[in-house]
């Protein structure tokens, strides 16, 4: 299903009008209904309560945008189930996590329905050979799948911690992919992509600082699983399998850094990883003196350069492709012993 350039640019404004429509009316019935993210725990840094659901303007912006879309672009059995493979696991999830807005789960059952869902998701791109880069391995790429999955998963929703932070960072991965999806050819990743891109940004609207909404987990764990199912059957034009692989954890390399910096720092601290704190990227980059807004930025940056180079390796030989990668992770791993040495608290 081929999509001409003009139609990926209306596919990102209306999701984008959809989004920043939705979400100030979703704003003012969390209002009405008392549904705020208090700030009652060490690890929130806002002041006053701010409403939740904006994940709802979200996930229903942008499931409205795509099958709309679909029908009005080429309707048939099987574009409707392509499309309904990526929603629908994000839209489970994102259910868990509207309930988790409103009950505040814990961990153990969030993991095991984002395993279920993980698997699941495995398998079918498995029995429908639509996995991106396959090793040729059945339960190793189930393995890769699931963990990849489950971890982007959770990268998201803890970088959802300052104002426009995971927001602004999923609109400029999902742009990458959608350029590079385009460049290759997949159209499907490409139209998708520009979707979670619009309907992020519309979300930003509302959400850069400061804040008058947050997300939540129902909007962070549908934007993770969206754009790790879409990462995932997304095939990089590259020489070497590893520089494929290396191509997909650039365009998430921000989020997978703060979680691997929180992760790493509580294990150091011996305590548990799934215990909330003001130890990310962000509230290191404050403690160093940044303003919250300036922090944010600098995230969205660094995301940024880091998407610039996986865009690069399609286009270079493969030498360069090589050199570009190794560089990054070289780079990616300087600022994980950087930001790692910062304080923690």
């Amino acid at each position: 299903m081929k999509v001409a350039l003009w139609q990926y640019l209306l596919l990102a404004l209306t999701s984008f009008a959809v989004v920043g429509t939705l979400t100030p009316i979703v704003r003012r019935f969390a209002i009405s209904r008392e549904i705020y993210d208090l700030p009652n725990s060490s690890h929130k840094t806002h002041a006053e309560p701010i409403p939740y659901l904006g994940g709802v303007a979200i996930v229903i912006g942008t499931i409205a945008v795509s099958y709309l879309a679909l029908i009005a672009k080429e309707f048939t059995l099987k574009n409707l189930g392509l499309a309904t493979s990526v929603i629908a696991p994000a839209l489970i999830l994102a259910l868990v996590g509207l309930w988790d807005d409103m009950k505040n789960l814990r961990p153990f059952p969030r993991l095991i329905m984002q395993s279920t869902v993980g698997v699941g998701t495995a398998i079918f791109l498995l029995v429908t050979n639509t996995m991106g880069v396959p090793t040729g391995h059945v339960w190793l790429d189930g393995l890769i799948t699931l963990i990849w999955i489950v971890g982007i998963c959770n990268s998201i929703n803890f970088f959802d911690n300052m104002d426009g932070g995971a927001a602004g960072t999923v609109a400029i991965s999902s742009l990458a992919l959608g350029y590079l999806g385009y460049q290759g050819g997949q159209y499907f990743v490409a139209a998708m992509s520009v979707v979670v891109a619009g309907s992020t940004i519309g979300f930003l609207l509302w959400n850069k600082s400061p804040a008058r909404i947050y997300m939540g987990d129902a909007g962070a764990l549908f934007l993770g699983v969206l754009i790790a199912t879409l990462t995932i059957r997304f095939h990089p034009h590259a020489q070497t399998k590893w520089t494929s692989f290396s191509t997909k954890i650039l365009l998430l390399a921000i989020p997978i850094l703060d979680t691997s910096v929180a992760v790493t720092s509580r294990l150091l601290r011996k305590i548990s990883p799934f215990q909330g704190g003001q130890d990310h990227l962000s509230h290191r980059l404050v403690r160093a003196g940044l303003e919250r807004r300036i922090a944010v930025i600098v995230l969205w940056a660094l995301t940024a350069l880091f998407a610039l180079c996986a865009m690069a390796i399609p286009s270079v030989s493969k030498l360069s492709q090589e050199v570009i990668v190794i560089c990054a992770f070289a780079g990616w791993g300087l600022l994980f012993t950087l930001f790692l040495r910062t304080s923690d608290t």
